[in-house]
């Protein structure tokens, strides 16, 4: 296997594994960052803006820009957004979970009742049809994904519909259908990344995830980045908790689990049914490449447990208004080292993400501080630059 393709909204983190790992890359992306093209063999558009247009797209369009590429591919990575293509839809094997077994993972009132049935802690989730039946608060958020920004906290029905139509009125697609009302707890967020075959199941890392940062992003509950490793005395019960899911839902490969460790101990959130966001911080702490070790569990492999070799962080830092991506602020951006590098003539959308920071030290809080660090050093450049131009 040499010739891979991956397709997502954002797979950057994937693609650049797999080209560490010595893989031919080609990629299929939303956004076709600098640092992907660098990776990557080559790479095309992904003409699709929205969860409803990701549903639409037919595998038709896949294949004809699989062709375009000049390559027979071995294998194809369907990522964010892409995880319920249809396998036999391709001529090359599909390195990821049955679509069935997708479909359940993701569904979240599914996973709410499947919990509730084996006896782990949750959440309860509300369909839109028990909406006499809600405790407050609660958090209403996409069904799938959408990185935490459209997340908001409802503590009283008047809230509730009042923010169901801010939504709406945000994306027109977020509709009763389309969001998941969730009991809302209090806890540290965090995550389990596996690796599983059909018959076993590997905790890799546990993270801690960096929500809603201020010094990161303005929005309260926006996906920030993470920490690996997360140090908690919670760890041993997550990992038995997550692996014990990879095999009920009969998941391969690289997957997740978001938790909230709380004073009761660990409440499992979702499960993540495809490469996560943590990925980069994983492989820098522990020694790992996600990629290979991902293909390995369809050949029934799994590696040894790494152990972690320091602190690893990736903050996301997201724009708080429209930016056009010039010379000087793309320098700037390149200094820093990071990742998710937007090209130089790109505009980004207020609360867009704006590129990716990392930090390798010896302890969290040497990690966190570097991140804002650099984070501010970009913010006072835009500053400085916006006060030039009025000027």
């Amino acid at each position: 296997m040499q010739n891979i393709l991956v397709i997502g909204f954002d797979t950057r983190n994937v693609v650049c594994s797999a080209s560490r790992a010595g893989y031919m890359v080609c990629s299929i992306d939303a956004f076709c960052d600098l640092d992907l093209r660098e990776c990557a063999h080559a790479t095309a558009f992904l003409e699709c803006r929205t969860i409803q247009e990701l549903h639409q797209l037919k595998a038709s369009r896949i294949k004809a820009q699989m062709a375009e590429f000049g390559l027979e591919f071995d294998a194809l990575v369907p990522g964010s957004g892409l995880e319920m293509l249809d396998h036999n839809d391709f001529p090359c094997p599909v390195l990821a979970s049955s679509p069935d077994a997708m479909q359940k993972a993701s569904d979240k009132l599914y996973l709410s009742k499947k919990l509730e049935a084996i006896g782990i802690p949750h959440p309860r989730c509300y369909s839109s049809e028990e909406l006499d039946a809600i405790e407050y608060p609660v958090m209403i958020k996409p069904a799938s994904g959408g990185g935490g920004i459209f997340n908001r906290i409802a503590r009283s029905r008047q809230e509730l519909l009042a923010i169901l139509e801010e939504l709406h009125g945000l994306n027109p697609e977020l509709t009763e259908d389309t969001i998941v009302i969730q009991e809302f707890l209090a806890g540290t967020p965090s995550s389990v990344s596996l690796l599983s075959t059909k018959n076993e199941a590997l905790s890799v890392a546990v993270n801690e995830q960096l929500i809603g940062i201020t010094w990161l992003s303005r929005l309260p509950f926006a996906y920030c980045g993470n920490i690996t490793p997360f140090r908690t005395d919670q760890a041993e019960e997550m990992e038995a908790l997550a692996e014990e899911l990879m095999l009920d839902f009969k998941l391969l490969g690289s997957n997740g689990v978001d938790f909230l460790t709380s004073k009761k101990g660990p409440v499992v959130l979702e499960i993540n049914p495809r490469f996560q966001g943590s990925l980069d911080t994983v492989e820098r702490a522990m020694n790992i490449n996600l990629f290979e070790a991902h293909a390995g569990c369809f050949r029934g492999e799994l590696p040894e447990k790494p152990e972690a070799k320091g602190f690893a962080a990736r903050g996301v830092i997201y724009s708080d208004r429209e930016l056009f991506i010039d010379q000087k602020l793309m320098e700037l951006i390149l200094r820093e080292k990071g990742a998710d590098i937007p090209s130089q003539g790109n505009v980004i959308e207020p609360d867009g993400p704006l590129t990716s920071l990392f930090a390798c030290t010896s302890t969290r809080e040497e990690a966190v501080l570097s991140l804002e660090k650099g984070a501010n050093r970009i913010r006072a450049f835009i500053e400085n630059q916006l006060k030039r131009e009025d000027t």
